[in-house]
């Protein structure tokens, strides 16, 4: 619960909002980002279609919910006296009998000469936007241009307002800082001062995704909050780009060659994790039901919230090797942990994959086998996909969608026969991919545990 503003801090309210309210600033920063963004092309998440025959409704209700949550914020931020005076204001306004008194009564909000005004002005247009968007959505087609052309005028309220322009500094001093003090010690204990320069610039950069994925809401029913984290999961494309871009002039610079490869490796690694969330987990996302939507979301945000925790030790780690990734982050699993998570969590679909295949497994058994393995493939889903390497993600997702279409009849009668060979050839992947896994550095000299495999699948059958 946010706390209630100090007499003291009432002379100048929106300073003293944004003490008690600093958390709400932030995300109203991130949203704005978020939202403004969200009208750009290269956002779109469909298949490839003409988008000028593409009807853009349900982008428009994401935009319409990102919105409705930025107003939830404004109501909470502005003292409840400031909003009273704000819609007396309005109220008078249409009373008011001559133009010169309307045209004072504009020019008085529309003048930014405080942040007091700033924040009006934003509370004000966002009211406006939310009936315009309210009466566009009664229609059940929305254009390209149409919603382009929402896009612009949101886009302009955003960027023309004097005091709360995301944009106006990136990264924003006000927000984006080193949060973590282990890591601000290594940055001041650097002594060259290219290096010194450019590392902190990136670990901004990488606090900075920390800090947007912070606000994603995905344990929620709401679609408002699901909405926003969509709008914020986009939003990190951008993020992304800017790092990357950052990290390409500082391998120009410095010249450490150890530190230029742990850097080229980094941006290529976001390259990959990237294609994979924005082309692979949130394609057509718009178009898809509100459960799966969360999950892509939600696999997404664990995607690269692991990569940027990773990276931030991995960084840390290069300038003092005794860092310790799990004091750094209290949830922090290492990559260690997790190749020997995701090596198990395939050996026993392998195993499910198995035992579905034998020959001497009656068609009522086989039933029993193939519900068991729908219900762990449930688990796989939404705790191992994230896991999964570029490479190899689609061929699972193939193999999943075409597994969980089948009815269970099909494989207890003459049917099966028609999808073993189809269960045998995704089997024979699933060993060249465990090969791959147990040649990771890290799991060289730890075999797969057989036992644990077992206890897995028992688990689920």
């Amino acid at each position: 619960m946010e706390r209630m503003l100090t007499r003291e801090e009432t002379g100048d309210w929106v300073a003293g909002s944004k003490k008690a309210n600093a958390q709400l600033f932030s995300e109203l920063d991130v949203l704005l980002q978020a939202l403004e963004r969200f009208f750009t092309p290269a956002n779109f998440t469909g298949s490839g279609e003409d988008l000028t025959s593409r009807n853009f409704y349900e982008e428009l209700v994401t935009a319409r919910d990102g919105i409705l949550r930025i107003l939830g914020i404004l109501e909470v931020i502005i003292p409840e006296s400031r909003k009273n005076a704000y819609w007396f204001q309005k109220y008078a306004e249409t009373k008011l009998t001559t133009a010169r008194s309307r045209d004072a009564f504009r020019e008085s909000l529309y003048r930014q000469n405080s942040p007091e005004k700033g924040l009006y002005l934003l509370y004000d247009s966002f009211i406006n936007l939310k009936g315009v968007l309210s009466d566009l959505l009664g229609s059940t087609g929305i254009s390209y241009m149409g919603f382009m052309n929402m896009g612009n005028l949101i886009s302009k309220e955003i960027r023309e307002n004097n005091f709360f322009n995301p944009f106006a500094r990136s990264p924003n001093p006000e927000f984006d800082t080193i949060s973590n003090p282990e890591i601000s010690d290594i940055v001041k204990s650097l002594k060259q001062k290219e290096v010194k320069k450019y590392v902190s610039v990136m670990y901004l950069y990488l606090f900075r995704l920390l800090r947007f994925m912070s606000f994603m809401d995905i344990d929620t029913q709401r679609a408002v909050a699901l909405h926003s984290s969509l709008l914020i999961v986009l939003l990190l494309k951008y993020e992304i780009a800017s790092l990357q871009a950052h990290i390409e002039k500082a391998v120009k610079k410095i010249k450490d060659p150890g530190l230029e490869d742990l850097l080229g490796s980094l941006s290529y690694q976001f390259a990959m994790e990237s294609r994979r969330v924005y082309i692979q987990e949130l394609r057509d996302i718009h178009h898809q039901d509100a459960v799966f939507a969360r999950g892509k979301i939600e696999n997404s945000q664990g995607i690269l919230r692991n990569l940027t925790e990773q990276s931030i030790v991995h960084l840390a780690k290069f300038f003092r090797p005794g860092a310790d990734g799990e004091e750094i982050f209290p949830n922090f699993v290492t990559r260690f942990q997790q190749s020997l998570k995701l090596r198990e969590d395939i050996g026993a679909l392998h195993r499910f994959l198995v035992l579905l295949e034998a020959s001497t497994v009656s068609g009522r058994e086989r039933g029993k086998v193939f519900e068991s393995l729908r219900s762990y493939m449930v688990y796989f889903e939404s705790f191992t996909f994230r896991m999964l390497r570029h490479d190899d993600y689609e061929e699972f997702e193939r193999f999943f969608t075409m597994f969980n279409g089948m009815e269970s009849g099909l494989v207890q009668g003459q049917g099966f026969e028609k999808i073993v060979e189809m269960i045998r050839q995704f089997r024979v992947f699933l060993e060249t991919v465990l090969i791959q896994i147990g040649n990771r550095a890290e799991l060289r000299d730890h075999p797969l545990d057989g036992r644990a495999v077992e206890e897995l699948v028992r688990k689920h059958l």
